[in-house]
């Protein structure tokens, strides 16, 4: 594998929420994410993975199994150590972008699974997920 370059930039929301992938290798992911409001609202982890988010822009509040509370603002970050149950929301009261850094050891069957213990997709109704409507020739970049 070569080394690789990339850039923080990514359409502008007026809707939704988007997951851009900016490299991947056999152990690491890194995605820049935008979500113009909500989040990832249902309880859920990861397994076998450690994930980090970076706030670049907003401010997110991330809630645990217990429905503890810990607000990340912009230039701050969260470690969620793999089998960590989670959610957030964008509290920011405006566009949320962050970086979301992640570890394998090995892929797992199921790569998200909700506090049922069932398989959740990312980009399923139960996780509140709404399609990304970009708003026309505008783009955000760090």
């Amino acid at each position: 594998m070569e080394a690789q370059v990339f850039e923080l930039k990514t359409p502008v929301l007026k809707k939704g929420r988007s997951h851009k992938v900016l490299f991947r290798t056999d152990l690491m992911n890194i995605a820049l994410k935008c979500y113009s409001e909500g989040g990832e609202n249902t309880l859920h982890t990861h397994p076998g993975e450690d994930h980090a988010f970076l706030i670049l822009e907003g401010e997110a509040t991330f809630y645990d199994k217990e429905n503890n509370t810990t607000v990340v603002k912009k230039g701050q970050g969260i470690l969620l150590p793999e089998g960590w149950y989670y959610r957030f929301l964008n509290t920011g009261g405006k566009p949320l972008y962050f970086l979301r850094f992640g570890a394998l050891r090995e892929k797992p069957e199921i790569s998200r699974i909700g506090s049922d213990g069932a398989s959740l997709p990312g980009n399923s109704v139960e996780n509140k997920h709404v399609e990304a409507v970009p708003a026309e020739g505008m783009e955000w970049s760090l």
